[in-house]
């Protein structure tokens, strides 16, 4: 429930901008050039379904150009305003700038239920808002390329890229319009785990620092932790699942819109995900305590809390009742700034969403690259890697049969090592080292100010300074 003295989600981003700055010495107007959104366009279009005209409202908001193409995903809900967009739009520049993403940030939004409408219905109001978006050049590979977001996926992307590419045949990048596509549609492998799998990759490099776990009361390794999960979708659905099974995270808690299902013993991600499939939510679940009160299990007690839904779910209405060591922002915003300060004085670390949430991004940039080279990754050198380890290999084989018992290659070596990296193994790579990159550059600056006393106002400093450096260049 919000509290009545709570900030807008936009005024939330404002205000933990506005906190990093005054830390920073910018040359006067930089600092409002940097904040405000450049442009956001609102389209309001009609289209005929079920016997009659219904209109919809869209936004596509661009909120810096100090790099392009422009980034940032597309969501189809019914909250989805003006405010909202913009906020997001300005997070995604501070994300790319962190994770050093060659975009500016921009975001889109439709009014829409998604699961109000059919398949069909749903193809023919994403290609009217795409016409709309595309004939601006508010989709355009070298200038605007959105992604999925909440409500959308690879389906949407798809629509949207061929509408691109019916409306500009000649243009031979025209599936780098937009990222997130399927596979079979210029997509890249990697792309639905992405963001998943970078929460996983953030905790993974927080873990090889005993300074960070130490500010956060944890130690060890993430095998054995207790993790509770809001909103089980594409984003904790990926996160809980790779902690479980590559980890060895104890997964205590789920949190959906119908509630919330709770078990000391761990909960089986898989089971749990497709329960869900089958039946709309968790209620039912036969193996776990469940409760129609969601909103209380954020404030179970755990070692791991991932809020991967919506934002401003932890607020001034429940931040003091909180339990969680650390809590990682799979999803945009979901701590308000009056909460994160109440969190803050409490010790809670927070790894903040610019940064934890980067995996999207990462991965989309990887996708843009892949369009714009026109081959899939490891293609070119692929076998090429391998021929040069079965040198390796002979030669040990070789020493193997000369040397007898005295000697012996471990049994699965040599499968292991004779592996090619593929396009999937390359983006993964590709991620992990973005992801213990970024975090490297926050904590330098989390340990090595006075004056920054936790991880998102270090990613704020690190960002903004990025996106500073790149209006200097432009000469501003």
């Amino acid at each position: 429930m919000k509290h009545l003295n709570e900030p807008s989600f936009r005024e939330s981003v404002d205000l933990m901008f506005n906190r990093a700055v005054a830390l920073m010495d910018l040359p006067p107007g930089l600092e409002e050039k940097i904040r405000v959104c450049n442009a956001t366009y609102t389209v309001r279009f009609g289209v005929r379904l079920r016997g009659k005209i219904q209109t919809f409202t869209g936004y596509r908001s661009v909120h810096s150009e100090h790099m392009e193409p422009v980034k940032g995903g597309i969501r189809y809900a019914l909250s989805v305003n003006q405010d909202e967009v913009e906020a997001l739009a300005a997070l995604m520049t501070y994300k790319c700038a962190l994770v050093e993403a060659p975009f500016g940030g921009s975001k889109g939004g439709l009014c829409v239920d998604p699961r109000e409408w059919d398949e069909h219905e749903l193809e023919s109001i994403t290609r009217r808002f795409a016409y709309e978006l595309i004939k601006r050049d508010l989709i355009n590979p070298s200038q605007n390329v959105p992604a999925p977001d909440m409500g959308t996926g690879e389906r949407e992307m798809a629509w949207i890229a061929d509408q691109y590419r019916r409306m500009n045949t000649t243009d031979i990048n025209a599936r780098a319009c937009v990222t997130g596509k399927p596979l079979n549609a210029g997509g890249i492998a990697g792309r639905v785990e992405a963001t998943g799998r970078g929460v996983q990759y953030a905790l993974r490099e927080f873990f090889r620092h005993p300074e960070d776990m130490a500010a956060a009361g944890l130690s060890g390794s993430l095998d054995g932790k207790r993790v509770i999960v809001q909103g089980l979708g594409n984003v904790g659905y990926h996160a809980a699942k790779f902690l479980q099974e590559e980890d060895g995270a104890v997964i205590t808690g789920i949190i959906e819109h119908d509630g919330a299902l709770y078990s000391d013993e761990g909960l089986d991600v898989e089971a749990v995900r497709g329960w869900i499939m089958k039946h709309g939510g968790v209620t039912g679940y036969p193996d776990a305590t469940h409760t129609a009160e969601g909103a209380a299990v954020l404030e179970h007690e755990c070692d791991i809390l991932i809020p991967a839904a919506m934002e401003g779910v932890i607020n001034l209405g429940n931040a003091e009742r909180i339990k969680a060591a650390l809590i990682i922002e799979a999803a945009n915003g979901p701590v308000t700034a009056g909460a994160d300060e109440v969190l803050r004085k409490k010790g809670t670390v927070i790894i903040p969403d610019m940064y934890a949430n980067a995996g999207g991004v990462t991965v989309s940039y990887f996708e843009w690259v892949k369009n714009l080279s026109h081959i899939r990754f490891g293609r070119m050198g692929r076998r090429q890697e391998e021929a040069r380890h079965q040198l390796i290999v002979d030669e040990l084989e070789r020493l193997d049969r000369h040397l007898g018992d005295a000697w012996v290659m471990s049994p699965d070596f040599k499968q292991k090592y004779l592996r090619g990296a593929g396009e999937l193994e390359l983006v993964r790579s590709g991620l992990d080292d973005t992801m213990r990159i970024a975090y490297q550059s926050m904590r330098e600056v989390w340990h090595g100010r006075e004056d920054v006393t936790d991880l998102r106002t270090a990613a704020y400093l690190v960002s903004i300074n990025k996106v500073a450096a790149s209006y200097r260049a432009l000469g501003l």
